[in-house]
């Protein structure tokens, strides 16, 4: 993974094999899923802005893994937290900007004074770039457009981590995210549950079809969708799996969590440390990632934002608020 900035502006084309360490996707334009009626079944205008209180308690994985990644973490106790029921969008990361002035780290220029940009994956080619015309505004290179109830994405941990903190709020840990995704359940020994339910109705945002070739859009989408488009979880979050990878707090170690940023940083190749990140997104198919789970886990890169990661936020319930 390209990790400075004089790198990362410039026009760097990847292979399919390297997918799983950029974790990055363009999308076209969305169709919109429709309930019976035909009206549009995202429940975005209800949900954006709200948060939910996660009674602390213990996770466990209870020991089901499908990825060497996945033997370590999810397993430990958690206090009482409040996390955001959607993911952060657009629109509210740019309330925060007009507020501030902050400038995004895929915004700011690098040694030659272009902006650093944000990794975008190319579905035309089956590749990655690294585009220095790609940031929050502009998700998939100069000119495309972003909804306001879309997820923000091509933010760095930097920003994500920046965003929280004007709110009063933080990221979640690891465990916390999994908390609120699953309670005190285990994670399914069904790699599929977490995204279709018994009768066969998509859950979750993910990937149909041959990846890199073909998308079939048999959930309503291709690429990115507006938040809260699936139905939520018990908890009543949605888009906890599937649709946009989200940022966590921890530190990544394949072999031990949580970890510290030594213990990630002498297991990355490339010796820089990466975070912990969550859920799975609309690049996710069956044939290739299959990461649309709660627990499902990867590193990214702290400085590199990538189309579709992005970050929800959570705020301590000391135990007199409970």
């Amino acid at each position: 993974m390209v990790h400075n900035s004089a790198m990362r502006r410039s026009p760097w084309i990847f292979s399919v094999p390297l997918l799983l360490l950029l974790l990055g996707c363009e999308r076209p334009a969305p169709s919109q899923r429709q309930d019976a009626a035909g009206s549009t079944a995202c429940d975005g205008a209800l949900a954006v802005g709200k948060q939910v209180r996660i009674p602390g308690g213990r996770v466990t994985r209870a020991g089901v893994a499908f990825r060497d990644e996945e033997k370590v973490g999810g397993e430990g106790e958690v206090g009482t937290f409040e996390i955001d029921v959607t993911e952060v969008t657009n629109a509210q990361f740019a309330e925060f900007v007009q507020a501030t002035g902050y400038v995004t780290v895929a915004e700011r220029p690098g040694p030659d004074r272009q902006p650093m940009g944000a990794a975008v994956f190319d579905r035309a080619t089956g590749q990655w770039r690294i585009d220095p015309r790609v940031n929050w505004r502009s998700p998939t290179g100069a000119g495309s457009i972003t909804k306001d109830d879309e997820p923000v994405v091509a933010v760095a941990y930097e920003d994500a981590e920046a965003y929280a903190t004007w709110r009063g709020r933080r990221l979640p840990t690891e465990l916390e995210w999994e908390r609120a995704a699953r309670g005190d359940s285990a994670v399914p020994a069904n790699m599929e549950a977490e995204r279709r339910d018994a009768q066969g109705r998509w859950l979750a945002n993910s990937w149909q079809g041959s990846f890199p070739a073909l998308d079939t859009a048999e959930d309503g989408y291709r690429g990115l969708a507006s938040v809260a488009c699936f139905a939520p979880n018990e908890a009543g979050l949605y888009d906890m799996v599937g649709n946009v990878w989200e940022w966590t707090s921890d530190w990544y170690s394949p072999v031990v969590a949580p970890a510290t940023f030594e213990q990630s940083t002498a297991a990355d190749p490339e010796r820089l440390g990466k975070r912990v990140i969550k859920g799975g997104s609309h690049l996710c198919s069956s044939d290739f990632c299959a990461r649309y789970r709660s627990g499902s886990r990867q590193p990214a890169d702290v400085a590199l934002g990538t189309s579709h990661l992005g970050f929800r936020t959570v705020k301590e319930i000391r135990e007199q608020e409970s």
